[in-house]
């Protein structure tokens, strides 16, 4: 008794041909398609001296023990890849102030607007037409003084 299903040639190479053609088309979807991040998550420039210490806009950090950099593509990226590099990124701090989720910018993305990289002083507009004006009238003056010698 011949306990074996034949299938036909065809439709064997058919599936095969379907599946790989599937496998093709992946990678050109998921770069076409804008990530949501988190709120949270702020802007700036990544350069990786020596894993797990960067520079995040300039200013030492390390990344956390857990930490996940994520590529154009979604894919996981070693941060030993990205040694010497200056990337645009989009990253998250965890509660002990290391940098614990790191995502690697494509061109749309890093149009959109975000906190981090273009931080400034805040100047309110009642203020922003009027000069300094140093007038020794400051909190300390009440404070009373000690006697000289």
């Amino acid at each position: 008794m011949n306990r074996c299903f034949q299938y036909p040639t065809a439709l064997i190479i058919g599936a095969m041909l379907a599946g790989i053609a599937g496998l093709a088309t992946t990678p050109l979807a998921a770069q076409t398609l804008l990530r949501q991040f988190p709120a949270a998550a702020l802007r700036g420039t990544l350069e990786v001296t020596a894993p797990p210490n960067i520079l995040i806009n300039g200013q030492s950090a390390r990344l956390s023990p857990g930490a996940r950099i994520k590529g154009v593509s979604n894919t996981l990226v070693m941060s030993g890849s990205l040694v010497g590099q200056e990337v645009l990124v989009n990253y998250l701090r965890d509660r002990q102030g290391l940098i614990h989720e790191v995502w690697i910018l494509n061109a749309q993305e890093a149009q959109e607007k975000r906190l981090g990289q273009d931080r400034t002083n805040i100047v309110f507009e009642s203020d922003a037409d009027q000069p300094a004006v140093q007038d020794g009238n400051t909190p300390f003056h009440p404070l009373p003084r000690l006697p000289t010698r």
